[in-house]
C-alpha cells in the first residue's frame, strides 16, 4: 500500500510509520518539520488543514492515516480536518484511519465514559473531548468514506511506551482491562493493530479499541 501519514513525527505516528515500513509499505510522512520524519519514510512538509495540499498529497495513495493531536494546535483541531479528510477519502476511495483517544470509551456497559470519571486528569480532558468531537463528526458524516477510529487503552503515551509483545485484544466501545484490572497498550502493539486494520479491514465506519 501507499499510505499518507499525518503526524509522522509524533510518538504514535512514529510507531505507525515504523510498522508500515517494516511490512514493506510505501509511506509518505507529512509533518510541519519534514526533517524529523522516521527513516524509510518519504518526508513531505504540509498540513492536514490545507484542503488543496490534502488533495495533492493523496493522489495515487491507498490509505490515509491520521496521528495528530485532537486538541487545537495553532488554532486548528482534528475536528476541523474531518470534513476534508472524509471528502478526499470518499472521492478517491481511500481507507481513512484515525488515532483516537481512550477518554470516550465506556468504563463498563452503558457507561460512564472514562473522561467522566472523577479521577480523570483535568489536563487530559481537552484532548479527550476534542477526540470525541471528531468521532461524532465521523459518525454523522453522510459520505461513503470507509473510516476507522482506533482508541487505545487508558495507559498509553510517550510517558508509558511499553514494549512490543506482538499480541493485543480487540474491543468495541468499552475500555479493555487485563486480569489485574490494568488498561494498557504499548505504542508498538497499538501500531501493529492500526496497520493490521489497514491491511485487513474488519471495522468499517466505526470506533474500536485495543489493549492487553
Amino acid at each position: 500500500m501507499k499510505v499518507i501519514l499525518f503526524g509522522a513525527t509524533g510518538w504514535v505516528g512514529g510507531d505507525i510509520a515504523t510498522e508500515l515500513v517494516k511490512r514493506g509499505h510505501e509511506v509518505v510522512g507529512v509533518a510541519r518539520s519534514a526533517a524529523k520524519v522516521p527513516a524509510g519514510v518519504e518526508a513531505v512538509a504540509g498540513s492536514v488543514h490545507d484542503p488543496d495540499f490534502l488533495h495533492r498529497v493523496t493522489e495515487g495513495a491507498d490509505a490515509i492515516a491520521v496521528a495528530i493531536p485532537a486538541r487545537p494546535v495553532d488554532g486548528k483541531s482534528l475536528l476541523d480536518a474531518v470534513p476534508s479528510l472524509l471528502e478526499v477519502a470518499d472521492e478517491r476511495g481511500l481507507r481513512l484511519g484515525i488515532v483516537g483517544g481512550a477518554g470516550g470509551l465506556d468504563v463498563k456497559p452503558g457507561g460512564p465514559r472514562l473522561v467522566d470519571d472523577p479521577d480523570f486528569p483535568e489536563a487530559y480532558k481537552p484532548e479527550a473531548l476534542s477526540s470525541l468531537a471528531a468521532l461524532e463528526a465521523l459518525r454523522e458524516s453522510t459520505t461513503s468514506a470507509d473510516w476507522f477510529f482506533l482508541s487505545p487503552s487508558a495507559e498509553f503515551g510517550s510517558h508509558t511506551p511499553g514494549e512490543a509483545t506482538g499480541v493485543y485484544r480487540v474491543g468495541d466501545d468499552e475500555l479493555l482491562t487485563d486480569a489485574n484490572g490494568r488498561s494498557f497498550i504499548s505504542g508498538a502493539d497499538y501500531a501493529k493493530a492500526f496497520v493490521d486494520e489497514l491491511e485487513t479491514p474488519t471495522h468499517h465506519r466505526q470506533r474500536f479499541t485495543v489493549g492487553y
